[in-house]
């Protein structure tokens, strides 16, 4: 009998009749959460004050309404006109355009309005220009101080103006 107990012994644990064997306890893992949300805060505030801070650059431009003119003497009034390879033209009244380089720009400005309290510029860009050539025509008559300008397209007239020059 001794012998085939445990034979029988033997067939119980083949069939899945084990001892249950006792789970090992696992140690509790726990993450501390505080320096993450201490972090998160951190930079939410950051970012909010750093994007308050920061407003966009505008610049406040007065359009006038469409029907009115406004009659200028014609020795108060530049003309600077540029064309799409970015060169600049300047003209007072009817006189024959004069080339200027951008370098220059600034100081041939401030002379200008400076001699003639009453200067009006008229600024004309080619429309196959680039935008940046408009935005720093804008950015050197601010430099200059001179804040009575008007922005016109160049015309097809004053493409022949300035071919005749070039000429």
């Amino acid at each position: 009998m001794a012998g085939g107990g445990e034979i029988g012994g033997h067939e119980q644990k083949k069939r899945g009749h084990t001892k249950k064997r006792k789970k090992t306890r696992r140690v509790g893992i726990r993450i501390d959460m505080t320096p993450l949300v201490d972090i998160a805060f951190l930079l939410l505030t950051f970012f909010m004050l750093t994007t308050s801070m920061s407003r966009p650059q505008t610049m406040e431009i007065n359009l006038p309404p469409e029907e009115v003119t406004v009659e200028i003497a014609e020795s108060n009034l530049l003309t600077l006109r540029v064309n799409e390879k970015g060169e600049i033209f300047w003209n007072v009244a009817l006189d024959a355009p004069v080339k200027v380089e951008f370098a220059n720009l600034r100081s041939f400005l401030k002379e200008h309005a400076e001699a003639n309290p009453k200067l009006v510029t008229l600024v004309k860009i080619d429309r196959l220009g680039k935008y940046d050539m408009m935005v720093n025509m804008i950015d050197e008559l601010n430099l200059a101080r001179i804040t009575r300008f008007s922005l016109a397209p160049l015309q097809d007239k004053d493409k022949e103006i300035l071919a005749k020059v070039k000429a």
